[in-house]
């Protein structure tokens, strides 16, 4: 199962972010859920940090193979500090059509768009499906496809639908392109489960977003995704929640997730991520099936909105 992490907050070492913490992304690739079923195909990061030579862009980091066996991760990391960050751990089955490649691996990034993005999520058939949604999709994101993944794919359809980058306009955006979609999942009888959990980012914002369709490309999905994990576990994946933990003081706790509790006008960082990463799980916002969150760093504060999507 892939996973993801984004952060936003004071600047601070990209190492206590991906490699120091028990928990970090790199560790939780050494056992992932579903192995052996699944391989690791790749992981990779996105950085803006004041400090580099042209602040306005990410770094952007990517290698086609297992993150604990990334030789380069520990002499590159220590080095490097981030002030919005977003980190990605790829899984894929065990089959032939799974292309290994730095093209392949999360985040994404284009010109003439703020925004990268990563997910922890599949769209089945999306190969066919580009036979309806290719005409939604604009020339200058489909010229910079380079690799083979769906990730990709729904991220030039995103950028092609969004109609500007205010909190308002990505929600339609994503509106739109589940609305997409499911339509051409109907019209070529293709219709599947289809889990997305997206995190889009930019140089000081955050979204986070989780929704998708049942079995039947039906959008409205209900259920307890805790009862559903031995019935119906891809259910279960798509009805689970992305995690937000808000507060202060993040680059006080060396070596972990903790965080200082505060007032909601007082959050100075945020880490959203696929699961809880601190042992008290209860610390961590849900964001539920169904529901989008927006950050934004202002002035060292960050603001949050979460709202459902009209789907």
């Amino acid at each position: 199962m892939c996973r993801f992490l984004a952060y936003i907050g004071p600047e601070l070492p990209i190492e206590s972010l991906l490699l120091a913490p028990e928990n970090s992304l790199l560790n939780q690739s050494l056992d992932p859920e579903l192995h052996p079923s699944l391989q690791l195909a790749g992981w990779g990061f996105s950085a803006w940090s004041d400090h580099l030579l042209h602040p306005e862009a990410p770094l952007c980091y990517h290698r086609p193979k297992a993150a604990f066996h990334d030789d380069n991760a520990k002499s590159v990391i220590p080095s490097l500090q981030a002030h919005t960050l977003l980190s990605h751990i790829r899984a894929a089955s065990y089959d032939a059509s799974v292309v290994q490649a730095d093209e392949n691996c999360h985040p994404f990034s284009f010109d003439h768009t703020p925004w990268i993005i990563a997910q922890n999520g599949a769209l089945p058939h999306w190969r066919q499906l580009q036979r309806e949604i290719l005409p939604h999709c604009k020339d200058r994101y489909l010229a910079q496809m380079r690799g083979t993944t769906d990730t990709e794919f729904l991220y030039v359809l995103l950028l092609s639908l969004l109609e500007g980058d205010s909190d308002e306009d990505v929600q339609r955006g994503f509106e739109k392109l589940l609305q997409v979609i499911c339509k051409a999942a109907r019209d070529l009888d293709l219709a599947a489960l289809t889990k997305l959990k997206i995190a889009l980012v930019s140089r000081e914002r955050i979204i986070g977003v989780n929704f998708g369709c049942g079995h039947e490309g039906e959008t409205d999905v209900t259920g307890d995704w805790q009862k559903l994990r031995d019935e119906d576990l891809p259910l279960s994946m798509l009805l689970e929640p992305i995690y937000l933990l808000t507060g202060a003081n993040f680059q006080d706790y060396a070596n972990t997730y903790d965080i200082d509790a505060c007032p909601e006008g007082e959050t100075t960082s945020a880490i959203l991520a696929s699961e809880p990463l601190t042992e008290n799980a209860e610390e961590w916002l849900k964001i539920e099936f169904g529901e989008i969150v927006f950050l934004e760093r202002k002035d060292g504060l960050i603001r949050k909105t979460v709202r459902k999507l009209d789907v």
